[in-house]
């Protein structure tokens, strides 16, 4: 029986569970699809996005290599991926010296992911956008403190000590969070009194959390603040520059640092790829992640917009990517055979939020019930949430 390729673009949270399912499922087939596993991807490791909040509170690194979680079995490329030649089912993508190559696939998934939405330079500040950026923030941030350690003004050492947030999703919150807390750690190792470290995280709405219901929402801001963080709604940030926040309507706030998080959209790779795209920049997919208009190529995660047949389309969160990644294996699996494939069904409405060092929240919604955990098992479900996202789970 003849040996079939099947690619995987990205080794995002989605990348790499569709190459662990894929491998598992057609392992377990005792031979009968002999199956070769390629995952490309520009990096050799795979980003832990969810914890970009973590290099700039701390010395952490959040990558992991593929070697550790693909020691075998599959194989590794490090590469961009140029374009798609469909009719001919080949991939062609430059290497790390810019060599263009091209590998035949029988199966291609495209799991290129999201990448964070930036402001436009001239509305300054820095974004949460990447691993350099997260160190870059954590070096302006640790400059700051220097500087007001020296400084004799008090409203420019409140100035320096004072980080604006732009933003209040997931990620804002878990920022401000963070911040809240190392931040003054930081303050108080540089011998300043870290009550002066200000935190604010300002929202363009009027509560946190519109995924959820408004107590959950009311219960975010209540830990936030708790923490230090000042949450300030209906706030939406324009720019920032040369230390002077500038707001809409035209308010200004002085601060020493600016971080811009402003959520997720499709990998922009998407449109080089030749993809049929909505206008959100999303691979369209049929109910069993088929790439319309192109055979044999499938999408899953955040650069696919998928929606089960009640209507309802997933989020653009590690915990809907795992089982979809689960599904699409088997998906795969039915196609080469010829028969029925399963279809997407949506994963419950969850959502588990950190909240700085041993503290989280997780709000599950179920049968038209919502259960929200919070505190040291809030934080343990989040941590856990991670590590199997990232397949590190024990």
């Amino acid at each position: 029986m003849n040996t079939k390729t099947c690619v995987v673009i990205g080794a995002g949270y989605a990348g790499i569970h569709a190459v662990k399912e894929i491998r598992k499922l057609f392992g377990d087939q005792s031979g009968s699809h002999p199956l070769r596993l390629v995952l490309i991807d520009r990096n050799q490791y795979h980003l832990r996005k969810v914890l970009l909040f973590r290099p700039v509170v701390a010395d952490e690194d959040i990558r992991v290599p593929l070697t550790a979680l693909f020691p075998d079995g599959v194989e590794l490329v490090q590469g961009t991926v140029a374009r798609i030649r469909s009719a001919e089912r080949k991939l062609a993508y430059r290497d790390a010296s810019g060599a263009e190559l091209e590998i035949d696939y029988d199966l291609l998934v495209v799991a290129a992911g999201s990448v964070v939405r930036e402001p436009a330079p001239a509305q300054g500040g820095i974004a949460l956008a990447s691993l350099a950026h997260a160190r870059r923030i954590r070096n302006a941030w640790l400059a700051n403190l220097e500087r007001a350690k020296a400084e004799t003004d008090p409203d420019e050492r409140a100035r320096l000590m004072r980080v604006a947030i732009a933003g209040a999703g997931i990620s804002g919150m878990e920022t401000a969070a963070e911040l809240a807390h190392h931040g003054r750690k930081d303050a108080e190792r540089l011998g300043l009194d870290p009550r002066d470290v200000s935190v604010e995280l300002y929202n363009a709405h009027w509560r946190l959390f519109l995924d959820g219901p408004a107590k959950v929402g009311q219960k975010l801001e209540h830990y936030l603040r708790e923490l230090g963080v000042d949450v300030l709604h209906e706030k939406r940030v324009v720019k920032e520059i040369d230390g002077v926040l500038t707001l809409k309507g035209g308010d200004e706030r002085r601060v020493g640092l600016c971080i811009w998080t402003l959520g997720l959209e499709p990998n922009p790779m998407l449109r080089a790829l030749g993809l049929p795209l909505t206008a959100e920049g999303a691979a369209i997919v049929d109910a069993s992640y088929r790439v319309k208009d192109l055979p044999g190529v499938y999408a899953i995660g955040d650069c696919a917009r998928i929606v089960a047949l009640g209507g309802q389309a997933d989020g653009m969160t590690c915990k809907e990517a795992i089982p979809q990644a689960a599904r699409l294996a088997k998906v795969l699996l039915a196609d080469l055979e010829g028969r029925q494939a399963p279809v997407h069904e949506s994963y419950m409405k969850t959502f588990c939020i950190g909240l700085g060092p041993d503290k989280g929240l997780t709000w599950v919604n179920k049968w038209g019930l919502d259960l929200v955990i919070t505190g040291k098992l809030g934080w343990k479900i989040k941590t856990y949430t991670r590590e199997m996202a990232s397949m590190l789970a024990k």
